[in-house]
């Protein structure tokens, strides 16, 4: 998960330094670039996974919503930052596409310093001591164990869980109205302007 998260950020990084050199370039294609590696991005999942994961149980919920109102907050500082009084002028609209990597940047700057995913080190690379010492960095000393085993009944109810493919998903007929609704959801979001604001 934080691999991930990391490369992602390099991702946006590249991203907002293209779009932030549009204009020295003279090149509307750059922009055109940068914005759709910015839609190609996993910002969004991932660190809504990440974070769920590495809270504790009862601040969990807290946490998944907390990244929802910082990319509301995010949404309306870029508003108000695009502003003609701001860096929405003629001479500074560069910076302003560009300011997307700044979150990335310090995302990337401190994300090293915080430990993997327990879920992720206990039930993929099993690796139940570095899932103890991230639990411990991550939540403090003390007693985790009913945290351990709740990671470790998740881990025996996925072995009898069977994965399924992308293709496998969509010709599932149990699962077709769930993806309707996540089409629709989603192609709404993208419609109602928001990522034009």
């Amino acid at each position: 998960r934080k691999k991930c998260l990391m490369c992602n950020n390099v991702l946006m990084i590249v991203a907002a330094s293209i779009m932030g050199c549009s204009k020295i370039s003279q090149s509307f294609e750059m922009i055109l670039i940068g914005r759709f590696m910015c839609g190609v991005s996993l910002c969004v999942p991932l660190h809504h996974q990440y974070v769920g994961e590495i809270s504790p149980r009862k601040l969990r919920g807290f946490a998944n919503s907390t990244s929802s109102f910082f990319w509301t907050l995010g949404k309306a500082v870029g508003q108000i930052s695009g502003q003609r009084e701001l860096l929405g002028s003629q001479s500074l609209w560069p910076m302003l596409m560009a300011s997307c990597g700044v979150p990335a940047l310090v995302q990337l700057v401190t994300l090293p310093f915080f430990p993997e995913s327990p879920p992720y080190l206990l039930m993929h690379k099993g690796d139940q001591e570095g899932c103890k010492k991230a639990i411990r960095q991550l939540w403090g000393e003390g007693q985790h164990q009913a945290e351990i085993d709740d990671i470790m009944k998740e881990k025996a109810t996925m072995k009898n869980t069977k994965i399924l493919s992308v293709l496998e998903l969509v010709k599932e007929p149990a699962f077709r109205w769930q993806l309707y609704m996540i089409v629709i959801l989603t192609a709404t979001i993208q419609l109602c302007g928001i990522n034009a604001v």
